[in-house]
C-alpha cells in the first residue's frame, strides 16, 4: 500500500498498536505521558524493534519480525524530528542542512542548492553561516525542519516538535509546519500533547493510552465526541465510564446515568457519558425532579476564568474528577471553597452517551 503501515507488539512495554497512514496524510498522535506515543515513532523509524510486527512504507517492507527483516534507520526513507533540534554543533546551519544530500552522494554544488532551497522554505537563509549555539530555540528547530526535508524523506516523524519552544516560538513553527506539510503533500506522523498541533496540522488523529489506540477519527469528531478520558480532558469536557443494562446505563459503582445514547450504544458493551462543564449546576443539597444526574462531590479547586469560574471536584474516594462552570455570583452565594461537599447536577438532555471501541 502507499503510505505508512505499522503493526507492532512489544511485551515489555505493553504495546500493541496497528496504524495506517495514507500517502500524503498527516496523522496526529495524542495521549498522556507514558502512553506509548514516542515508542510508536521509534518502531516506525527502526530505533526500536518490536517483539512481533511489520512496518511498510509505500509498499517497501522495513520491518518484518517473521521474515527477519529490519532495515536500519538511515535507510528507511524517513526523517525523525525530535523535541530538541539536535543540530551538529561543529557545522554551520548551511552545512547542517546540506549534510543529508551530501551523505546520499549528491555533489557539493547540488547539496548546497538543496540546502538553500529548504533554508529559504523555512525562512532560515539569514542564519546560513551561524553555528547552532548562535540560534534561539525556535530558529534551531526551523533549521532542523529544513535539514529533515533536505533528506527528501518519504515520511516525516515529528515527536512533539513544539514542546521545547517558548510560547512565542511555538505558533510560528506550527504555521511553518502546516505550510510545508500542505505544500509538499508529505506523509507525516505528529506526536503531540497539544490539541492546537492536531487542529493546525492533522487530517486525522488517534489517541493512545496504555499502549493501545483508544480513539481514531477526524480531529473534530474526536474532540466533540470523545471516548477516552484524555480526549475529554483536552476538549474540556466531563467523561463518565458507563455500561448498558436492561433498565438503562450505570456507572461502575451502580449509579444510574441518564443521557442521550448514540444508535450504536447497546447490549452490555462499555460506553462513556460526556457533558460540558457549563451544563453542570452546583447545589448544596441534592435536588429532586425530572430525570437528571446527581453526583455527590468534594470541591478540590476553584479557578477564575474571566466572568466564569471553573469548579473542580472529585467524587467519593477520588474515583471521578468532574468540572462545573459557574458565575462568580454563584460561587459567593454557595460559599464554594476547596473541601466543601456539594452536588453536581446535569440534565439528561445535556449528556451524550457514546460507544467505546473494545478492539
Amino acid at each position: 500500500m502507499s503510505g505508512l503501515s505499522l503493526d507492532a507488539r512489544i511485551q515489555g512495554r505493553d504495546i500493541e498498536m496497528a496504524v495506517d497512514v495514507a500517502e500524503g496524510e498527516v496523522l496526529a498522535v495524542l495521549g498522556p505521558n507514558g502512553a506509548g506515543k514516542s515508542t510508536l515513532l521509534s518502531v516506525a523509524a527502526g530505533l526500536i524493534r518490536p517483539d512481533t510486527g511489520r512496518v511498510e512504507l509505500n509498499g517497501r517492507v522495513l520491518t518484518d519480525t517473521d521474515a527477519g527483516i529490519a532495515v536500519p534507520p538511515h535507510r528507511r526513507g524517513m526523517a525523525l524530528l525530535a523535541q530538541e533540534a539536535l543540530l551538529f554543533p561543529h557545522l554551520t546551519v548551511a552545512a547542517n542542512v546540506a549534510f543529508a544530500p551530501r551523505s546520499a552522494g549528491r555533489s557539493r554544488r547540488e547539496a548546497r542548492a538543496i540546502a538553500r532551497h529548504w533554508m529559504d522554505a523555512v525562512d532560515a537563509t539569514q542564519f546560513a553561516d551561524r553555528r547552532p549555539h548562535q540560534l534561539s530555540g525556535g530558529q534551531a528547530q526551523r533549521v532542523a525542519v529544513a535539514r529533515a526535508l533536505a533528506a527528501d524523506p518519504q515520511a516525516l516523524l515529528l515527536d512533539e516538535p513544539m514542546a521545547a519552544l517558548d510560547v512565542a516560538a511555538a505558533p510560528a513553527l506550527r504555521v511553518l509546519l502546516r505550510k510545508v506539510l500542505c505544500e509538499e503533500h508529505r506523509t507525516a506522523v505528529v506526536v503531540t500533547h497539544d490539541v492546537l498541533d492536531a487542529l493546525a496540522l492533522a487530517d486525522r488523529v488517534i489517541v493512545v493510552d496504555g499502549g493501545r489506540i483508544v480513539e481514531s477519527g477526524s480531529v473534530r469528531d474526536v474532540l466533540s465526541r470523545p471516548r477516552s478520558s484524555f480526549a475529554a480532558r483536552i476538549a474540556g469536557l466531563n467523561l463518565v465510564a458507563v455500561f448498558a443494562t436492561p433498565s438503562g446505563f450505570e456507572t461502575e459503582n451502580g449509579v444510574r446515568m441518564h443521557g442521550l445514547p448514540d444508535d450504536d450504544v447497546g447490549g452490555t458493551a462499555p460506553a462513556v457519558a460526556v457533558f460540558a462543564p457549563h451544563s453542570v449546576a452546583v447545589h448544596r443539597r441534592s435536588p429532586e425532579g425530572s430525570p437528571r444526574n446527581v453526583f455527590g462531590v468534594t470541591v478540590t479547586e476553584i479557578e477564575v476564568r474571566g466572568p466564569i469560574v471553573r469548579v473542580r471536584a472529585v467524587t467519593a474516594r477520588g474515583r471521578l474528577e468532574l468540572s462545573a462552570d459557574v458565575t462568580a455570583e454563584s460561587v459567593a452565594e454557595l460559599d464554594l471553597v476547596p473541601g466543601l461537599d456539594v452536588f453536581f447536577v446535569v440534565k439528561a438532555t445535556e449528556v451524550a452517551i457514546h460507544a467505546v471501541s473494545t478492539s
